[in-house]
């Protein structure tokens, strides 16, 4: 198996919606961003999978050495193998893919967050961060499409979060802040215990209000000249915020089930997308 069948794989059998944003861009991007998707994939993998909190920080510790062998010359993981040709095309820094790294880490020693700022910066270093590199991946010609790239990466971090509520409970991992739980009365055990309280549908068309502030940012900061360009991005934004839409219309039903689209409509979304944008 190549670096490149290896990345294809990894993305293929997450049954992520990313998936469906790489489909239609020229195969020299499109094996960029699956490698770099791969990338996040592992190091999210290890926060998830791995029980053991040490064994946890000495692998992410592993694939910062990773990180660096890879800007050094000589990566050894296929992941980082089927980068090593993209770097200096695509504008992926080091410095980028290791606050992707931070980020994961946050999961193993964090699990609730007492406002929305302690909760943003997480959200930018796993969501944020990966939406710069993409961005770059996809290419662009302005520096604002940066502030694009990462209120989308906001947007869909925080879409993740409102769908998730009830399987990160019980993971004991509540990412709805603390202040706005407070704020609607919902205590953490009824969380925990998967009870929807009076204000749980309050709390979560506050949550709903907020991933959709960054949505509307994020539109407004993509320059017209890079839209083609942004396209796959453009196409993740279609995909996540009709599920935003679904889960609201489900009337947040998410604390004992997940909401998803099916894979015919993420491709329909897709398409629709890709040739109207």
């Amino acid at each position: 198996m190549t670096p490149h069948q290896y990345c294809q794989q990894k993305a293929a059998q997450s049954g992520s919606s990313f998936y469906y944003s790489f489909l239609f861009l020229p195969k020299p991007r499109r094996e960029a961003i699956t490698a770099m998707y791969a990338f996040c994939r592992e190091v999210d993998d290890v926060v998830d999978e791995v029980k053991d909190v040490d064994v946890a920080r000495a692998t992410l510790g592993w694939w910062r050495a990773e990180v660096d062998n890879l800007f050094n010359g000589h990566p050894s993981h296929p992941v980082t193998q089927a980068l090593k040709p993209c770097l200096a095309d695509h504008g992926i820094t080091r410095e980028r893919m290791l606050l992707v790294i931070d980020g994961m880490e946050m999961d193993l020693v964090k699990h609730r967050y007492a406002d929305f700022t302690e909760l943003e910066k997480y959200c930018y270093l796993v969501a944020g961060v990966v939406g710069e590199l993409s961005a770059g991946i996809f290419g662009f010609q302005n520096t604002a499409t940066l502030n694009y790239a990462r209120n989308l990466g906001m947007a869909f971090q925080l879409t993740n979060i409102i769908r998730d509520v009830g399987e990160d409970a019980r993971r004991d991992r509540i990412y709805l802040p603390r202040e706005d739980l407070a704020q609607f009365n919902v205590g953490e055990e009824d969380l925990l215990k998967c009870r929807e309280t009076a204000g749980f549908d309050a709390l979560m068309r506050f949550q709903t209000e907020r991933a959709r502030r960054y949505y509307r940012a994020a539109r407004a900061a993509l320059p017209a000249d890079d839209r083609r360009a942004q396209r796959p991005g453009l196409i993740m934004a279609a995909i996540y915020s009709t599920l935003l839409d679904e889960i609201e219309a489900d009337g947040f039903h998410v604390l004992n089930q997940r909401i998803s689209l099916t894979p015919l409509r993420k491709f329909w979304l897709a398409w629709k997308t890709w040739v109207s944008a």
